[in-house]
């Protein structure tokens, strides 16, 4: 067997499987041994990279990887009588010593209903409010999405030390305070469901455009981003706008994948983008999110980025695409939800709109500039800018820094292509 081909299969499983291990055992073990549960964890991912390549791959590798934590588990609760877990009600209940007992209790935990309420569980007592919100982002995409440390660091741009330490304090935080893993009550809710939409939110957006990875796009993470969310749709406690709207949005970009690449896997800029391969179910699942999200005061950024989407879906070609609206959307976006990035994709709808030179003043105005200034998309802008002024020199060595600073390989192969076109004299 293809040692590299477990252990792709090994990661794309991490991917898909780990954060509803984590959730599972978490209700076992207590929200205070998040440490142990996650060496349980690892423990089954080492355990299949080491014996897979002997026995061969089964035949159902999740099936394989729940019963492999499972029987880890019960080791751990042979070591400890006194462990505990919780109920589906949020109670606490002795587990007793050993035996079939454990395992009926276990085996219950496993089934699919009692995973996604476990899942949900999970997200809310990583958004516990003694936690930085940046620490409770940081440990869902960690523990629930399978996030890499670099990945994590990339989404927040900063360094993967910052990442590593914020991870350490927000497991002492759970194992000197013995958090319960329960849903909190429903005054807390508001203030942790932001936390785990944000969440949801990198995670989709590390699926529409992978940063460290061979594929532009993950669609099992955009997937994996679309099932946490609609999860929250579903439940009456965490049916808020702000969550409908995320759901559009996810509908609306997702709704384009087909018409992204080439065959070959090259990036297919929006301009040149075959809308007739948008997925029109999806636009209309999108509208209808919308639809749902419009309740409540206030506009959240997920309502305005999925209005952005909309605009870009509703538009039969590129040339007819409303940027003034969008442009419009970006301003109102900036106001509520200032941001570095959010600031750079508006200077896209300010070219659109403005022109090239406009832009240039709107760049070289962003607050908080240095946060991106090792952010590849920031340089490819400002290439693009340049590129429009018929700056071509300036245009080539913002290309190459930007190459520089994508781990991704299409999108290296794009700013190439655009560098090999420069030499030719083709804008």
């Amino acid at each position: 067997m293809n040692q590299d081909n477990v252990d792709k299969l090994v990661d794309h499983l991490f991917r898909h499987e780990a954060g509803k291990m984590v959730s599972v055992l978490t209700r076992t073990f207590g929200a205070e041994n998040l440490a142990l549960v996650e060496d349980v964890v690892q423990d089954t991912l080492l355990q299949a990279v080491q014996v897979w390549p002997v026995k061969g791959i089964p035949d159902n590798p999740s099936a394989w990887f729940y019963r492999a934590a499972r029987n880890k588990a019960i080791d751990v609760l042979r070591r400890n009588s006194h462990s505990v877990r919780i109920s589906p009600d949020g109670e606490e209940e002795s587990l007793p010593d050993t035996g079939p007992p454990v395992q009926d209790l276990l085996d219950d935990d496993w089934q699919e209903d009692s995973i996604k309420d476990d899942m949900l569980r999970m997200m809310f007592v990583c958004c516990h409010p003694g936690i930085p919100e940046e620490g409770q982002v940081t440990l869902i995409l960690k523990t629930l999405c399978g996030f890499s440390t670099s990945e994590i660091a990339r989404a927040f741009l900063t360094s993967e030390d910052t990442i590593s330490k914020r991870l350490y304090r927000t497991k002492e935080f759970f194992r000197q305070n013995k958090i319960p893993f329960v849903v909190p009550p429903h005054e807390d809710l508001k203030s942790r469901t932001e936390a785990v939409l944000n969440s949801i939110y990198l995670l989709f957006n590390e699926g529409y455009s992978s940063t460290d990875s061979e594929k532009l796009i993950r669609e099992d993470l955009m997937s994996e981003a679309m099932l946490l969310c609609k999860m929250l749709t579903e439940d009456p406690n965490t049916q808020r706008p702000e969550t409908f709207a995320l759901m559009a949005l996810m509908c609306f970009h997702s709704s384009r994948n087909e018409s992204r690449l080439t065959p070959a896997g090259e990036i297919i800029l929006l301009p040149l983008q075959d809308r007739s391969k948008w997925n029109q179910d999806l636009i209309v699942l999108g509208n209808e999110y919308m639809d749902k999200a419009a309740f409540g005061e206030s506009v959240s950024k997920y309502h305005l980025e999925a209005a952005i989407a909309f605009e870009h879906c509703a538009a039969k070609t590129y040339e007819t695409t409303n940027w003034k609206r969008i442009l419009e959307l970006y301003e109102w976006l900036c106001r509520i939800s200032p941001s570095p990035v959010t600031e750079l994709n508006r200077v896209v709808a300010v070219m659109r709109v403005h022109g090239p030179h406009e832009a240039l003043k709107a760049v070289e105005s962003i607050s908080g500039k240095k946060r991106i200034e090792n952010y590849y998309l920031y340089h490819s802008l400002i290439g693009q800018i340049y590129l429009r002024l018929n700056r071509a020199t300036e245009a080539k060595a913002e290309f190459e820094t930007a190459i520089k600073l994508t781990k991704s390989a299409t999108e290296k192969k794009l700013l190439e292509k655009r560098i090999a076109e420069l030499a030719v004299g083709v804008s």
